[in-house]
């Protein structure tokens, strides 16, 4: 179990540094763009970037408990808004804590916006509550 350091030296969220993704090309942001407002518009080539990059490694924050490492990944050659991914996560490296959803390509660039928008706030590589409302939702 990962114990409660500061993300930014957290040697795990190393492997996937926002800070370092490549933004999508302009002609795909641009297919994406109705779907987002304003606010979110601005991350949107990053979050292309990332959702291109196909995967994810970040700790979700537990309030007062040790935060617990997950790797999200996802199918990326989707090139269309509407078109629907296959995410899978799995927690703490355990296979008894793997969850998977189906989601439509811009639904996981909006998580993935939210991902970065926090990140860059706080620091701290994590999906946004909704995220895990939408997974955990039978």
């Amino acid at each position: 179990m990962v114990g409660s350091k500061t993300t930014t030296t957290n040697s795990h969220q190393g492997t996937t540094s926002l800070d370092n993704i490549k933004p999508a090309p302009p002609q795909l942001v641009g297919i994406f763009m109705p779907y987002f407002n304003d606010k979110k518009r601005k991350y949107l080539p990053d979050a292309m970037g990332l959702y291109q990059q196909g995967n994810l490694e970040g700790e979700r924050q537990i309030i007062g408990a040790d935060n617990i490492p997950f790797v999200a990944s996802w199918s990326s050659n989707s090139l269309l808004p509407s078109d629907l991914n296959r995410c899978r996560i799995q927690f703490d490296n355990n296979s008894e804590l793997s969850y998977e959803m189906m989601v439509t390509a811009s639904e996981l660039v909006d998580f993935l916006s939210e991902v970065i928008l926090n990140y860059k706030k706080r620091k701290n590589i994590d999906f946004p509550k909704a995220f895990y409302y939408k997974l955990l939702r039978k």
